[in-house]
């Protein structure tokens, strides 16, 4: 959980204009930090700021191939808290890089905001954190007002608080290994929107429970759906089972141990060799290090419930959707129709 709870906890605020330099729109920066003198305008500035990041559970930290002090953002946010006289200048140098790196024709120039918060509360733990956050989108907002006793209708373009294009919070913890990070990007599924993430923030999955258990989940997926049915004969019905007592799995237990989850989820002594081997193949295959024993991390579970789709989808007419009992779920062949098909049996119908 992430949470600033009062407006006094944004301490430094500065904004800069950051266009598209390779369509040759200028950066344009504030000579100043922004002095917040209206509280309720402090006050929806950090709901804007913060909102997006309060269900999040998935954290980052920069990095950089060859060393991490080499990482430019780190860099800067690395200065500001040691000193935060240094904030605004270390704010430009954080636009400019954002801008050096904002090439592709599809990216979208905006307002970038720079803000230091005195509290962030992460996990449990209150230290500073410093913001990166940019508006790309404007909407039009109707303004309805009384002129001389009668009303009119005009309208301005502005920016939708509740909607927070890109977003970084840099937490004051963990800095030997590059700070802890959260980050909001709205449009992080196309292709222009990767220079974010991982040209101008350069940063990688930290090694967490969230992380764990989200790579354990997607591995076991992949095992179920294509390694098993390439070395035994499977019906869909019996990978629709192993996925619904993977999902079980990660849902009832707080833990997750290698050895236990193979002798309740696969129970055959062939299924789990193979299963351990395809692990450590995937561990090599995408670089990823997958501990014996880890904690369960219930917001990860969650965002990849879809992972676990219990959907036997038949032609173009039917979906069946299967949640319990394998053993009330029957696959056959009608021979005189030349079709498959399934026999449920059930005691009410609803």
């Amino acid at each position: 959980m992430i949470h600033v709870s009062a407006f006094q906890d944004l301490a430094h605020l500065a904004i800069h204009k950051v266009g598209n330099s390779s369509q040759d729109e200028p950066l344009i920066c504030s000579q100043a930090p922004l002095a917040l003198q209206d509280e309720t305008i402090g006050q929806l500035l950090l709901n804007y700021f913060i909102q997006p990041f309060t269900n999040s559970a998935e954290y980052f930290r920069f990095f950089h191939e060859a060393d991490l002090q080499l990482n430019e953002v780190f860099q800067y946010c690395k200065r500001i808290f040691a000193d935060q006289e240094s904030f605004y200048e270390q704010s430009v140098n954080i636009a400019k890089h954002l801008y050096k790196h904002s090439t592709h024709p599809k990216i979208k120039g905006g307002e970038l905001y720079i803000t230091y918060f005195n509290k962030c509360l992460t996990d449990g733990e209150e230290v500073p954190a410093i913001g990166i956050f940019k508006s790309e989108n404007r909407d039009t907002y109707l303004k309805v007002f009384l002129s001389n006793d009668n009303y009119q209708v005009n309208y301005e373009d502005g920016i939708n608080i509740n909607k927070l294009d890109k977003g970084c919070l840099v937490f004051n913890t963990e800095e030997g290994e590059g700070y802890k990070v959260s980050i909001i990007d709205s449009i992080s599924k196309q292709n222009e929107a990767v220079y974010w993430k991982d040209s101008f923030l350069q940063v990688q999955r930290r090694e967490d429970s969230y992380h764990q258990t989200e790579t354990m989940v997607n591995m076991c997926k992949l095992f179920i759906q294509d390694k098993l049915p390439a070395e035994y004969e499977m019906s869909r019905v019996d990978q629709v089972d192993l996925l619904n007592k993977s999902a079980a799995y990660f849902k009832e237990k707080e833990q997750f141990q290698v050895d236990d989850f193979a002798q309740e989820v696969l129970g055959h002594p062939d299924a789990i060799a193979s299963f351990k081997e395809y692990r450590d193949h995937f561990k090599q295959e995408f670089r990823q290090e997958i501990p014996d024993e880890f904690d369960i991390s219930a917001p990860a579970v969650k965002k990849q419930q879809k992972v676990f789709k219990s959907v036997l989808k038949l032609d173009r007419n039917f979906h069946i959707y299967i949640h319990g009992d394998r053993e009330l779920i029957e696959r056959g062949y009608d021979e005189a129709t030349n079709m498959h098909y399934y026999k449920l049996m059930f005691e009410n119908e609803s």
